[in-house]
Formats: C-alpha cells, sequence, structure tokens
C-alpha cells in the first residue's frame, strides 16, 4: 500500500504502463501467431500481409519499450527467415 502521495502516484503509473504493455505484447504474439499461419497454409497475399504486419508490431512494441529492441530485432530476424524457407515469393 502507497503512503504518500508519490507512492501512490508511481503505483498508479506502474499500472498503466503494466496494462499497455500487457496489450502491447499480446497483440503483438497475435499478430506473429498469424503470420506464421498464413505462412504454412501457402496463401502469398496473406501471407505477404500478415507477415507485414507483424513486423510492424514488432518494431512498434520495440519503439514504445513493451518489447526489448533486441528481442523484437530477433523474433523479426527468425521470422523473415522462416519466410524465406517455406514461401520465398512473399518477400519480393
Amino acid at each position: 500500500m502507497a503512503n504518500t502521495r508519490q507512492s501512490t502516484k508511481r503505483a498508479q503509473q506502474a499500472q498503466k504502463r503494466q496494462t499497455r504493455n500487457s496489450l502491447v505484447k499480446s497483440t503483438t504474439r497475435t499478430a506473429v501467431k498469424n503470420a506464421i499461419t498464413a505462412i504454412l497454409s501457402k496463401d502469398t497475399q496473406a501471407a505477404q500481409a500478415a507477415y507485414t504486419a507483424a513486423v510492424k508490431a514488432l518494431s512498434k512494441a520495440a519503439s514504445k519499450g513493451s518489447v526489448p529492441a533486441g528481442r523484437a530485432s530477433r523474433k523479426i530476424s527468425r521470422l523473415t527467415l522462416f519466410v524465406k524457407k517455406n514461401l520465398p515469393q512473399v518477400l519480393r
């Protein structure tokens, strides 16, 4: 329990950040999962759209600080390699 005005405010700010970060992380995970599903379904149009959305979501999460930049970069890199291996025409 917060005892001072400052600690009360800090607790509220932390709660706000936690809510925002969990929402961003959840959205990002969903975008990556949708991209992988679309790539495995071999649908070029859907895969391209889903891949672009996933990369955008990861980059945005990193820029907002919800996800560390290195982790986002690693996930983008691995997703790109996955696309190149399974559906190379998406990246053309």
